[in-house]
């Protein structure tokens, strides 16, 4: 169990046997802390690897609870890192990975964050969460809800996508949706928070869907490790991550901290990339003018649900990640991240969210610049499932045969 949360901006302390949201002084977000010394002599690689916990709770020393029996798990965590093959696009790299998402409950990355937010949040009384999403995060929500026998409220954009909005629904949340962007569903889920007493789970707004993604960065070091057919744990060069709410990023930044202080891995750390939508990119923005905070993204709009988010309480964390790392951000164009999702299922038969296809290009972009080098070690993020975003890619005019007739194969070809 952790034993501090601390302001991640100005440093100040809140209690951790109550429900917390953002900090009280400057309203920034909180970070959990954990003994690790303490914990050095007994959660070391070799004592996870003997774990059978089929989940992200194998962490479960780093992790929001007194014992892993106490998680509220839909076995999320415990992802593939597939070597992609290098074939067309993808030939230049020789050693380009996938980490893929798509496999956690409800099809995406959500449900790392969910499930320890939604354990800690029904540990410390939450009857009743709330949260806005454009995306996965709702269905992540409403079935982790369902798991702890809690109630959930959501507010949604109204063009978001529609399998997000169904799971929802199936999955009897209180769903709403709004004329808006996600920002201006955070404004309805405070104000409702206010009124009716819900428990706010929105990115970053309470400190434990952090903890559920920094385990990608856990899992990330073994994942290597296993694919270097080594006993050591270790990182790549580079890392490539879609950004919205960025949590992930940071997550993943923080458990490479944990993990030294641990003594599994030493001072390296891979070069973090952030990948945003051109029409959605206040950190790359941000980070391209040099500066510590994003401003709101006017206008923001792309067919990457996970990626339409104009203004992040984490922004200046992501910053300093970007920084610190040595790395950098670059935005991809829509049609350019939806090439890439064709690339990935036509070359590698990986279905990835659009998230996916941005952080496949933005390698490619980047290979050509010369900013990375083929031998590198790469890493890309793909953070949900394609099926989620069938809405994306109509299908019209395919062939309807006759099956009658003896002839309807001719139209086939050979």
């Amino acid at each position: 169990m952790h034993t501090s949360l601390t302001c991640a901006a100005c440093g100040l302390d809140h209690a951790v046997d109550q429900l917390q949201n953002l900090c009280t002084a400057c309203g920034k977000p909180l970070l959990a802390g954990y003994d690790l010394a303490a914990l050095r002599a007994s959660f070391t690689p070799d004592a996870v690897r003997r774990r059978t916990t089929r989940s992200m709770w194998r962490f479960a020393d780093v992790l929001p609870v007194d014992d892993v029996s106490e998680a509220v798990s839909l076995g999320e965590g415990q992802t593939p890192l597939l070597r992609l093959e290098r074939r067309g696009a993808f030939a230049e790299f020789e050693n380009l990975f996938v980490k893929d998402e798509a496999f956690n409950p409800t099809g995406s990355f959500k449900a790392r964050g969910m499930s320890a937010a939604v354990t800690r949040a029904v540990a410390l009384g939450a009857k009743v969460v709330a949260l806005p999403s454009a995306g996965n995060a709702a269905g992540a929500a409403t079935y982790y809800a369902n798991r702890a026998g809690i109630e959930c409220f959501l507010f949604m954009p109204e063009d978001t996508p529609p399998a997000n909005i169904i799971e929802s629904v199936v999955g009897g949340a209180n769903v709403f949706l709004v004329n808006g962007l996600i920002s201006d569903c955070g404004k309805l889920v405070k104000q409702g928070c206010e009124q009716f007493g819900w428990f706010d789970l929105s990115t970053l707004k309470e400190p434990f869907r952090i903890e559920g993604k920094k385990t990608m960065g856990y899992e990330l070091a073994f994942d290597m490790a296993d694919a270097a057919q080594a006993t050591q744990l270790q990182l790549p060069d580079v890392i490539f991550y879609p950004t919205g709410g960025g949590t992930g990023l940071i997550g993943m930044w923080k458990a490479f901290d944990e993990m030294q202080q641990l003594g599994w891995i030493g001072p390296e750390r891979p070069r973090m990339v952030v990948v945003q939508a051109e029409n959605c990119a206040p950190v790359v923005r941000a980070f391209e003018q040099g500066a510590d905070h994003a401003e709101m993204f006017a206008n923001a709009s792309t067919v990457a649900s996970g990626l339409r988010v104009p203004a992040a309480v984490g922004d200046f964390i992501m910053l300093r990640v970007l920084r610190e790392s040595h790395g950098t951000a670059l935005t991809i164009s829509d049609a350019d991240l939806l090439d890439g999702v064709r690339e990935f299922a036509n070359e590698q038969g990986i279905y990835a969210c659009p998230e996916g296809g941005a952080v496949w290009k933005a390698a490619q972009q980047l290979l050509k610049t010369g900013w990375l080098k083929p031998d590198e070690k790469i890493v890309l993020f793909n953070t949900g499932s394609g099926l989620k975003y069938n809405h994306l890619f109509p299908v019209g005019g395919l062939p309807v045969l006759d099956h009658t007739d003896p002839d309807c194969l001719d139209c086939v070809g050979g």
